[in-house]
């Protein structure tokens, strides 16, 4: 696998660069000490598990040495399940049960209990032990698993989707080349915002890796003290921003977030949710030397497959961002019920449907519903792997634009609503930093919607506000889209993925 094969390069000719910092603990790991530390934790993994492919679940936080249990993990031949602290117990449960692992490597002490047998290591004993040779011919590689995430599942169980050595490799080669493009510096210090359990860390975390670059993590204490932060963000020398859209209007309502202050970034990448124009045009602004980048792709398909370089004339627009163009390997159509090559033509919305060589290999222990979401797409070329997204485009002049989950349209009266049109047009407020609109129903029926906004300012009347809202609306969308109610929040409840909390949201209708 060429991202192990480098690894091993790194820890010679790079040994003593540093390959992961977290920012908050100034804990460091090199890439010498990052290799000679998955090779201690291999040594336990292949004393204590069967050489038999099994998943392995990674417990912890930002630490340097949850990097080293990945590789050893891998080294081993076994894909790897990484588990942030910031998940219920109840949810850490579920994930040790559905990958059925004989082995929990862990940076700090859980009482989680299952009813299927397996051992808890403790992550710092096992690199205190002698370091062993291990056979390469063990290591992951092609078709083999080499990471699983488990995300929500509509049973209200994770669902755990299995991504290939194969898939990252190729991933990555995408990814270097995106990097060649944007800066002609060879080390770069990435920013790692997201936990290891949501798969945007892949972007920052394995580019970074494959490239013998610098991983700057920002763990979550240090993300709840904004002060502290930004003060740290002055010291970090970081030249890679990878975040969601979220995170980043957060941190820019701080006015000393800009290239003068931060004159070392040359890139900034987004993934996870929607760019929107406001924001860009402020980064932009901000940032004037920097290259801001929209990217789309949900975990099923390695993270990323589309991405664009935003230009002045998109930022401007009152059209929509693109999320892209598809990467190499990867074809991307949009496609109805019958999901039949090649689609539907250049203009038409449909599913967006993700095909090519970075495909997850299905789900975890549920052949079901792999066979219901995954698919042989015949095409003139040959059958291609492919993946239905639930997600809803359109495509122009060969760039893809999102149009909203399919699962979050909704009927009011018989008219058919993208939830997200809404959220688009009231985030153009100048005052707004975040916003999600919901049904309000009853009985489930639709009776109406509600919209949940957070400011850049506090509002003393409420009402008042909420009626500015709608009236805005009002002049934009048609008089159904115009949301019955306006809920000002002091902040809104994100997931441990940094996503909106729509579920949170709505036990407060």
């Amino acid at each position: 696998m060429e991202l192990l094969t480098r690894l091993e390069k790194y820890s010679k000719t790079e040994a003593d660069v540093v390959a992961f910092k977290n920012a908050f603990t100034d804990e460091t790991i090199t890439y010498s000490e990052l290799w000679s530390y998955s090779d201690k934790i291999a040594g336990h993994i292949n004393e204590t598990v069967d050489n038999d492919k099994q998943p392995i679940v990674v417990y912890g936080h930002k630490s340097p040495l949850m990097l080293a249990a990945f590789l050893a993990c891998v080294k081993t031949g076994h894909p790897y399940c990484p588990v942030d602290i910031s998940m219920p117990q109840e949810r850490l449960k579920d994930i040790v049960e559905a990958s059925e692992t004989k082995l929990l490597i862990a940076m700090v002490d859980t009482e989680v209990t299952t009813a299927n047998k397996w051992t808890m290591a403790d992550v710092n004993a096992m690199v205190a032990e002698d370091s062993v040779q291990l056979p390469k011919d063990n290591y992951v590689s092609g078709s083999d698993v080499y990471y699983i995430i488990f995300t929500s599942g509509s049973t209200g169980k994770p669902k755990g989707v299995m991504i290939t050595a194969g898939c990252l490799d190729n991933y990555l080669d995408w990814m270097e080349q995106i990097m060649n493009r944007s800066t002609d510096k060879k080390q770069l210090t990435y920013l790692n915002q997201a936990p290891f359990s949501f798969d945007l860390s892949v972007m920052d975390t394995y580019t970074s890796l494959y490239t013998g670059g610098t991983i700057w993590s920002m763990e979550k204490r240090l993300q709840e003290d904004m002060g502290l932060m930004h003060a740290k963000l002055k010291e970090s020398g970081l030249n890679v921003w990878v975040s969601t859209p979220s995170f980043m209007n957060v941190c820019l309502l701080n006015k000393e977030f800009n290239g003068e202050n931060l004159p070392d970034f040359t890139t900034f990448l987004f993934c996870g949710e929607v760019l929107t124009n406001k924001t860009a045009r402020e980064l932009m602004k901000r940032f004037p030397k920097a290259e801001v980048i929209n990217t789309y792709g949900p975990t099923e398909s390695t993270v990323a497959v589309t991405e664009v370089v935003i230009n002045d004339e998109m930022a401007g627009s009152e059209h929509p961002l693109s999320i892209g163009y598809d990467k190499p390997g990867t074809k991307i159509f949009i496609m109805d019920d019958k999901y039949t090559y090649p689609g539907k033509p250049e203009g038409e919305k449909g599913e967006i449907v993700i095909a090519g060589n970075t495909v997850a290999a299905g789900y975890l222990n549920q052949p079901e519903l792999t066979a219901d979401k995954f698919f042989k797409l015949s095409t003139p070329d040959g059958d291609m792997w492919a993946y239905k997204t639930g997600d809803e485009g359109y495509k122009e002049k060969e760039l893809l634009y999102y149009c909203g989950r399919m699962d979050f349209q909704i009927k009011l009266n018989g008219y058919r609503i993208e939830l997200g049109d809404i959220e688009s047009n009231i985030l153009e407020m100048d005052d707004v930093t975040y916003c999600v609109v919901l049904p309000i129903e009853k009985r489930g029926e639709v009776k109406g919607l509600a919209a949940f906004v957070t400011l850049d300012h506090p509002v003393e009347d409420e009402f008042e506000y909420s009626q500015s809202v709608r009236k805005y609306i009002a002049e934009k969308l048609p008089h159904y889209m115009v949301p019955k109610k306006c809920i000002v929040l002091d902040e809104m409840p994100m997931t441990n993925n940094g996503k909106a909390d729509r579920r949170a949201l709505k036990e407060m209708l």
